[in-house]
């Protein structure tokens, strides 16, 4: 139930993503809800096409959707009134997200007979597959081709769960230590600016 919950959460934090980034590009209100919901549901979306997961997650269980829809419109009016707000709350609620979505992604994959390394990929695309799209049709270079630590955390932390698995780790606690891998490596690259080096060919 808690996973449940959080996943909601991530939910909503990402269509807010995809909302604030639609306003930047002064997109209309449909243009807003397109961004908003395949940010937040992309990544899961893709998940489950390639695992052969029919109906998609968000045809069987449409509270997806309503939180898409609600947060779009609360976002909506909050960017029309704009409020002081800390400028680590969007990074932060962002990483909760993100954890929550690679471990979704992770145990989905597994349930469904896939490798750990097919599941660590899962996970991934769970959790970065939405803002690839949302980036993408923004015509920017998505975050997970930049120099940022994202992917990598999922990676991580995806790895931390299968292999927590693989030694016989109960689910639940295999579960939290793949969240709290990929949360705070994603949390420490946001407080100290953590990036990967970048490939500069030599001329």
């Amino acid at each position: 139930m808690l996973i449940y919950v959080l996943d909601m959460f991530g939910t909503a934090v990402f269509a807010a993503s995809g909302v604030l980034m639609a306003g930047r590009l002064r997109m209309d209100p449909f243009g807003i809800v397109v961004l908003a919901s395949v940010t937040a549901i992309g990544g899961g979306t893709i998940r489950d096409m390639a695992l052969g997961a029919t109906p998609v997650f968000w045809i069987t269980d449409t509270s997806y959707l309503w939180v898409i829809f609600i947060t779009c419109l609360i976002a909506m009016l909050a960017i029309r009134k704009p409020k002081q707000m800390p400028w680590y709350f969007l990074p932060v609620a962002d990483a909760i997200g993100l954890a929550v979505f690679v471990a979704i992604g992770v145990e989905k994959a597994l349930r469904f007979g896939a490798s750990p390394m097919v599941a660590v990929i899962m996970g991934v695309m769970t959790g970065c597959g939405g803002g690839v799209i949302r980036d993408i049709l923004a015509r920017e270079i998505p975050m997970v081709l930049r120099t940022e630590v994202y992917a990598t955390a999922c990676i991580l932390g995806g790895i931390v769960h299968t292999t927590a698995l693989m030694l016989h780790v109960d689910a639940s606690v295999a579960t939290l230590a793949g969240v709290i891998t990929t949360l705070t490596i994603r949390l420490a690259a946001i407080r100290w600016h953590l990036s990967l080096p970048t490939f500069i060919p030599r001329q």
